[in-house]
C-alpha cells in the first residue's frame, strides 16, 4: 500500500471521480458493505436543515458527552483542517487516523468511484465504528435523502430548519426541499423539526413511516427574555418537561431547544443545573463567533458568521438587532456565485453601516465587483478590495472600539478570517478572544 499523507490523500480523492457532486446511495451502500458499516455506533443520530446544522449537532453531542458518554460528531465542510470534519470524543481525528481510514476505504472500493465526500463520509463512519463509540452526531452535507450519510439506518432524525439554497439539488421551493431532507426519517423512529412552518412532505413523510413526529411549537418550544430563556418539551412518554431560567446563549437558542428535544427522548438522567451549564459552554467556530483581538494598537471586535443563504442572513439580521453596539457596523463579505447575493444582502442593510466587499479564495467565488454593484444599487456604502484579508485590514483601519466588524457570506470568508486573525494575533503579540 503507497503511503500517503493526508495531503495526498486529500488530493487524490478530488480526482478519484468525474464530478464533485454526483448525488445518490448505491454507490457508498456498496461499499459500506464491503466494510461492515451498517451502523457506526449503538444510537445514531441524523441532523439536517438548511441552516442550524453545525451548532443542533454540538449542542447534543455537548449534553451526551457531559453524561460520560463516548460521542462521534461527523460534519461538513471544515474552515481551516479537514480534519475539523470528524470528532471523536470531544477530539479531532489525527492525521494519522484518517489516513488509515481512507487506505481502508481505498482497499474496500475496488472499482467503485467514489466523491470526495462519499469517500470521507465513509472513512469517518470506519474510525467512528473502530473507536467504540457510545453514540454519533451525523450532519447531512446536502438535503437528506440522497446525502451519503443517509446510508446509515438512524435512531433519531432531526431537521433544524427549511429554506431555500442548493436548489440545482434541491428544488427551489420549500416544499421540495422539505421532501429531499425528509429522507432521513426512519419506520418508526423518533423525527424533530425545529422549523415552525414545516411543510407538508415533512409530515406527510413522519405518517408514511409513523415516526413519532416532534414539531416546535406544538410538542417543544422556547420563550426568551432580555435576562433569560425558558423551554418545555415532552418526554417519550409524552409528559410534559421544562426548563426555567436558562442563561442566554451566543449560539441560536432555537438550535439549543432542538437538541434538548433530542437528548430528552433518549432517557438520559435529566439534570437542570448540568444542562444549563453545557449548553453554555458549547462554542463553534464560524458560527456567532464574536472575538476581540488588538490591531495596530486598538482593540476592535469581530463577529464571524458561516451564513451564506437569505434564511441565514434573516437569522443573523435578528441577532444584529437584538445586540445594539454604540459605534457603527462594519462588514466584510464574500459569497459563493450559486448564492442569492440579493436575498443575502438586503435583510441585513439595516443593520451594516458600511461595506467591505471581496473575492473569494475559490474558483466558485462570485466576483467582487458584482457584489459591489448590487450593493451600491440598493444604496450601501460599499468599498471592493482584492481579497478578504485586505477587506479586513481596509475595515480595521476604519473602525474604533465602538465599532463592530461583521464578516460573513461563506466557510470560505469566515475561514480567511480565522488565517488573517491568527497572523495578527502573532504580529501583536495578542490572542483572540471569544466575546
Amino acid at each position: 500500500m503507497i503511503q500517503r499523507t493526508l495531503g495526498d490523500w486529500l488530493a487524490y480523492l478530488e480526482q478519484l471521480h468525474p464530478s464533485a457532486i454526483d448525488m445518490g446511495l448505491a454507490r457508498s451502500q456498496q461499499v459500506a458493505a464491503r466494510l461492515g458499516l451498517d451502523k457506526p455506533a449503538p444510537r445514531v443520530i441524523t441532523v439536517t436543515g438548511t441552516n442550524g446544522k453545525g451548532s443542533t449537532c454540538a449542542f447534543l453531542a455537548a449534553l451526551l458527552r457531559a453524561q460520560g458518554l463516548k460521542v462521534g460528531v461527523y460534519s461538513s465542510p471544515h474552515l481551516l483542517r479537514y480534519n475539523e470534519r470528524v470528532q471523536i470524543d470531544g477530539r479531532e481525528a489525527s492525521d494519522e487516523q484518517l489516513c488509515d481510514a481512507f487506505a481502508a476505504v481505498e482497499a474496500a472500493r475496488g472499482d467503485i468511484s467514489l466523491t470526495y465526500f462519499e469517500a470521507g463520509t465513509l472513512a469517518a463512519f470506519w474510525l467512528f465504528r473502530q473507536s467504540a463509540l457510545d453514540a454519533v452526531v451525523l450532519e447531512v452535507g446536502l438535503g437528506g435523502r440522497l446525502d451519503t450519510v443517509n446510508i446509515v439506518d438512524a435512531d433519531m432524525a432531526l431537521v433544524t430548519s427549511i429554506g431555500v439554497d442548493h436548489a440545482d439539488y434541491l428544488g427551489d421551493t420549500r416544499e421540495s426541499v422539505a421532501f429531499e431532507k425528509a429522507g432521513i426519517f426512519r419506520q418508526g423512529k423518533p423525527a424533530l423539526c425545529g422549523d415552525l412552518n414545516p411543510p407538508q412532505p415533512l409530515q406527510d413523510k413522519a405518517r408514511e413511516l409513523s415516526c413519532p413526529f416532534f414539531l416546535r411549537g406544538r410538542d417543544f418550544d422556547l420563550a426568551s427574555t432580555d435576562q433569560c430563556w425558558q423551554w418545555r418539551g415532552l418526554d417519550s412518554a409524552g409528559q410534559q418537561v421544562e426548563l426555567h431560567d436558562l442563561p442566554l446563549l451566543d449560539l441560536p437558542m432555537e438550535n439549543a431547544a432542538l437538541a434538548l428535544q433530542a437528548y430528552l427522548l433518549l432517557g438520559l438522567p435529566w439534570d437542570a443545573g448540568q444542562i444549563a451549564a453545557t449548553l453554555c459552554a458549547t462554542r463553534i467556530v464560524g458560527r456567532l463567533d464574536r472575538r476581540t483581538f488588538h490591531w495596530q494598537g486598538k482593540a476592535l471586535t469581530i463577529l464571524m458568521d458561516v451564513g451564506h443563504n437569505p434564511h441565514a442572513a434573516e437569522y443573523l439580521a435578528r441577532r444584529l438587532a437584538e445586540r445594539p453596539v454604540q459605534g457603527k457596523r462594519l462588514a466584510v463579505f464574500g459569497l459563493l456565485a450559486d448564492k442569492d447575493l440579493e436575498g443575502v444582502v438586503q435583510p441585513l442593510l439595516g443593520e451594516l453601516q458600511q461595506w467591505a466587499v471581496a473575492p473569494l479564495d475559490t474558483a466558485r467565488s462570485r466576483a467582487a465587483d458584482e457584489l459591489e454593484a448590487t450593493l451600491a444599487g440598493l444604496g450601501a456604502e460599499v468599498v471592493r478590495y482584492s481579497s478578504v484579508a485586505d477587506a479586513l485590514d481596509g475595515q480595521c483601519a476604519l473602525a474604533t472600539a465602538d465599532d463592530e466588524i461583521v464578516l460573513f457570506g461563506s466557510f470560505f470568508c469566515v475561514g480567511e478570517a480565522l488565517q488573517w486573525l491568527g497572523r495578527h494575533a502573532m504580529e501583536e503579540g495578542a490572542d483572540g478572544i471569544a466575546g
